[in-house]
């Protein structure tokens, strides 16, 4: 007995629906793989901020403690952190007097922008006005809570009265309270 035009629609219609629900089932259970991205995506790591020639002062209430300046400074949100770059100078200043007391100079700088710790970088040197005494290492590392000063790499001490070497550091911002660790030298004049 023939069938009726409608009735093989329908059947047609129930075997391409079986077969689009299996291949439904087949494409969704696969596992689906991360789209990885270059590990130096220009677009991923690019900062989200660049300002040129610039100056920053750290303030309590109306006294200033500290003034930055850097030839280029570059924001990345993602690491959450600020780099100095083409020359870095810092001033603090005495919150009583509100003159310099101490000058710090570097290449470049990594700031924190969490705790806003700073890591001076190249050719790091720190002037003490009050106490003369000039201290130079490759990396400095500015604790801002504890307001501390620190490095872990060679270092070299030079005062009116002595030059002293070693690896390994922790002072104030002023260098009048400081430690070397694993002295290998000292030199008086």
């Amino acid at each position: 007995m023939p069938e009726d035009s409608g009735s093989l629609t329908l059947k047609t219609l129930y075997r391409w629906g079986t077969v689009v629900l299996i291949l439904g089932f087949v494409t969704a259970c696969r596992e689906r793989q991360a789209v990885q991205r270059p590990h130096e995506d220009p677009f991923t790591t690019a900062p989200v901020h660049t300002s040129y020639d610039i100056v920053v002062r750290f303030t309590d209430s109306v006294t200033t403690k500290a003034v930055l300046r850097s030839a280029v400074a570059r924001m990345f949100a993602d690491k959450q952190e600020t780099t100095l770059g083409d020359t870095v100078i810092v001033e603090f200043f005495s919150v009583r007097s509100q003159r310099r007391v101490a000058l710090l100079t570097a290449d470049s700088a990594v700031i924190d922008d969490r705790t806003k710790n700073m890591i001076a970088i190249g050719s790091v040197r720190v002037w003490s006005d009050s106490t003369r005494t000039m201290l130079e290492t490759e990396r400095l590392l500015w604790e801002n809570k504890r307001e501390r000063l620190s490095s872990t790499d060679d270092v070299k001490i030079v005062s009116p009265t002595e030059t002293i070497y070693g690896t390994g550091f922790e002072s104030d911002q002023f260098l009048t309270d400081y430690r070397i660790y694993n002295v290998r030298g000292t030199h008086k004049p």
